[in-house]
């Protein structure tokens, strides 16, 4: 998609990405995950002539938002989280700040359209972000392994509901760009995970629960 930005910056301790998504004619872009050093992100925001309008939110984890709260300190923009996350954390953010989305709400920055979908298992309001074949897909599916189920909010029969019967019937083009740098890939096609990723090979729950929960 020629006049999509997708950024992908690792931040952080954790091996964290970072992104901004948005429109290379307006150069409004969201800024997904906004974490450990936000004066960075600003920078490259600045750099790269970008202008932030949103934070998108996968999910609710400390290495994920630990940034909003300084990042709304210097922007007053919109911060959307899935309904379920935000009733499940909490957050002091400032009420006027946050938006609450369900599974298939969309939100336009210039021409690019981006969508957002429920996808729980790490937690109860995972989501991930759907732009054309793009998905940004949090802590819910990394390259070749998929998010913990065992912390609080974890559910491990609806992460294998989502890997199955949700982001499995994507489009093989899809390309996956997860949460973490845990791979030697920094994104990869969802044709190629559904080979070599271990936790895309179970047609039935109990099998996946067997590998995926610790012993």
């Amino acid at each position: 998609m020629k006049n999509l930005i997708l950024k992908q910056m690792e931040v952080g301790p954790m091996e964290n990405f970072i992104y901004f998504i948005g429109d290379k004619e307006t150069n409004d872009v969201a800024l997904i995950d906004p974490a450990w050093d936000i004066n960075f992100l600003l920078e490259e925001a600045k750099k790269n002539d970008l202008n932030i309008r949103a934070a998108l939110v996968t999910h609710g984890h400390y290495d994920h938002t630990n940034g909003v709260e300084g990042l709304l300190k210097v922007l007053d923009i919109p911060v959307y989280i899935n309904k379920h996350e935000a009733d499940y954390f909490k957050f002091n953010w400032g009420y006027e700040n946050v938006k609450k989305t369900e599974s298939g709400d969309k939100l336009k920055l210039g021409n690019i359209e981006i969508q957002f979908i429920h996808t729980p298992g790490h937690t109860p309001g995972s989501q991930c972000f759907l732009v054309n074949n793009n998905l940004v897909s949090g802590d819910t599916l990394f390259i070749n392994a998929c998010g913990r189920c065992d912390l609080p909010g974890g559910d491990v029969e609806q992460m294998f509901d989502t890997i199955y019967n949700k982001l499995m019937k994507m489009s093989d083009d899809t390309i996956i760009f997860p949460g973490h740098n845990y791979s030697d890939k920094e994104h990869d096609t969802l044709a190629n995970q559904k080979i070599t990723n271990p936790y895309m090979q179970y047609d039935n729950l109990m099998a996946f629960i067997g590998k995926r929960m610790p012993k």
